[in-house]
């Protein structure tokens, strides 16, 4: 049995989808819905049971010694959020209770990190376990997952495999509850059906043109894959990021999904709020050299291609759900 947190969000629906795939169904999701759409990630997927996120713990005292494997995907991942407390909760103290339930039952604990956890990359985007202690994130999300990161780092007592994963800019099907936190690709194509155009933020660094702002940008199924591979392969415990490994700016960005939908290109560049120009990264790109070295080496979507998948088989279709 897997034990899946973050079940219903983004990327751990995915990776659900990518268990069923694989004739695996006897999951125990694990979350919070709410009130809106987010159960739709669900819908069509299969799994044995589902938990709240707050009475997990009470659940695990009952039926722990069933799970084989814990995927903790849960987070608070809203970069704009500013309640410190909540992300310390959510995304400190819970992950180390995971990890210590994992470390007494023996078995892999495999959870989310973040690229967030870089700030503005000064120390570059090599995910060597020397560097982590001298990042310094930008916002409290990415200092909640690197204070957890440092604190793995420090522990005797660990599980006989664990694995973090720093994810870079996934972008999918599944990421529609999001709002304002989901991909420039979910919001691209919806400004392009609605307004034929697409909005990015200017450049306010004179050596960086408007929209050649750069991330690594990575297709959700791409993701999972890695996932998949860390879950069933025999490979030494870590931190890795999972990115493609080359940065592509918002032009190119814009200029596929227009070319997804047969448009021809328009954009119109815009001010970035004060508020996030200090907290801005210009450039990520995931090192993963790592991450080959531990034996992927699977290759990912271009950005075209991602894109393209998404949009035609998703984003532009009556059942946008994996």
């Amino acid at each position: 049995m897997i034990l899946l947190t973050g079940a219903a969000g983004f990327i751990g629906s995915a990776m659900l989808w990518k268990l069923n795939s694989r004739g695996i169904d006897d999951v125990i999701v694990v979350d919070k819905l709410h009130a809106g759409d987010k159960w739709q990630n669900l819908r069509k997927l299969l799994f044995s049971d589902i938990v709240d996120r707050d009475e997990l713990f009470d659940w695990l005292g009952d039926h722990g010694r069933a799970v084989d494997a814990v995927i903790h995907l849960g987070a608070c991942t809203d970069t704009t959020e500013r309640n410190v407390d909540y992300f310390i909760q959510i995304n400190f103290q819970y992950s180390k209770r995971l990890w210590q339930f994992c470390s007494e039952r023996k078995i892999p604990y495999l959870y989310a990190s973040s690229a967030a956890t870089y700030g503005a990359g000064e120390h570059g985007y090599t995910d060597h376990d020397s560097l982590i202690p001298e990042l310094k994130p930008l916002n409290p999300y990415g200092w909640s997952k690197q204070i957890f990161d440092r604190w793995v780092l420090k522990q005797h007592q660990s599980p006989p495999a664990w694995y973090g994963f720093k994810f870079f800019n996934v972008y999918g099907p599944n990421e529609y509850h999001k709002g304002h936190m989901a991909s420039i690709m979910y919001h691209a194509f919806h400004q392009i059906k609605q307004q034929g155009t697409v909005r990015l933020f200017k450049s306010h660094r004179v050596d960086c043109k408007h929209g050649e702002q750069k991330r690594d940008f990575i297709y959700v199924k791409d993701v999972v894959e890695v996932l998949n591979y860390f879950l069933e392969a025999d490979a030494a415990s870590g931190i890795y990021n999972v990115g493609t490994g080359t940065a592509r700016s918002y032009n190119d960005l814009a200029a596929a999904v227009f070319s997804a939908l047969n448009r021809e290109v328009s954009i119109e560049y815009i001010d970035m709020p004060e508020n996030l120009r200090k907290q801005y990264q210009y450039l990520t790109e995931a090192s993963v050299e790592k991450l080959k070295q531990a034996g992927y080496q699977d290759t990912t979507h271009t950005l075209e291609a991602g894109i393209e998948d998404y949009v035609a088989h998703y984003l532009n279709t009556d059942d946008p759900y994996l």
